[in-house]
């Protein structure tokens, strides 16, 4: 039986607060996107970027220049900016290291690569600190039981004693 109190609700809408956080961190993201999209876009790249089935125009341009695909802001490999993002929300102070699920939960809005679950679900699980910090949900050992219950009083004593202890002066080892 869960109980739903106001601080385990989900949200309706979105809190902006942290992207506007992380966007302020790095000035120069918006440039460093252009220059990596427009390296990945050379011929010679595109095989390398697994970008082949996706060379119609499918990218739309927003007005600073970065290709968009779904609305979502194009990664490409090049550039080590899928790395720099990945980092970002997993390890800053305001994503508290999140499961893979919660990190491309996270990320989908609002940027794109080829093969980012994947990807992302890889970076999770080679972070040392998410594997050591983080429970597992388990199944319980064993079937708890029930203990029998008695119908008259004193009809069972039970006694625990702990033995190996030092001895008192009395010449006792044993409570």
């Amino acid at each position: 039986n869960v109980v739903a109190d106001a601080l385990s609700r989900k949200e309706r809408d979105k809190p902006l607060c942290v992207r506007a956080l992380m966007m302020t961190i790095h000035n120069d993201l918006p440039k460093k996107i252009c220059e990596a999209q427009e390296e990945a876009m050379k011929r010679e790249n595109v095989k390398a970027e697994n970008l082949r089935r996706l060379i119609k125009p499918i990218f739309e341009f927003r007005p600073d220049g970065t290709r968009c695909f779904e609305n979502c802001v194009w990664f490409p490999l090049l550039g080590g900016l899928r790395d720099l993002v990945k980092h970002e929300s997993h390890k800053s102070k305001y994503s508290i290291h999140p499961g893979s699920n919660n990190m491309y939960q996270d990320l989908k809005p609002l940027y794109w690569w080829p093969n980012m679950k994947a990807n992302i679900a890889t970076y999770i699980s080679k972070c040392l600190t998410y594997s050591k910090v983080k429970a597992k949900p388990q199944t319980p050992s064993g079937l708890l039981q029930q203990p029998e219950l008695l119908i008259w009083k004193w009809e069972r004593i039970t006694m625990d004693s702990v033995s190996g202890l030092p001895r008192t002066p009395s010449g006792y080892d044993m409570i």
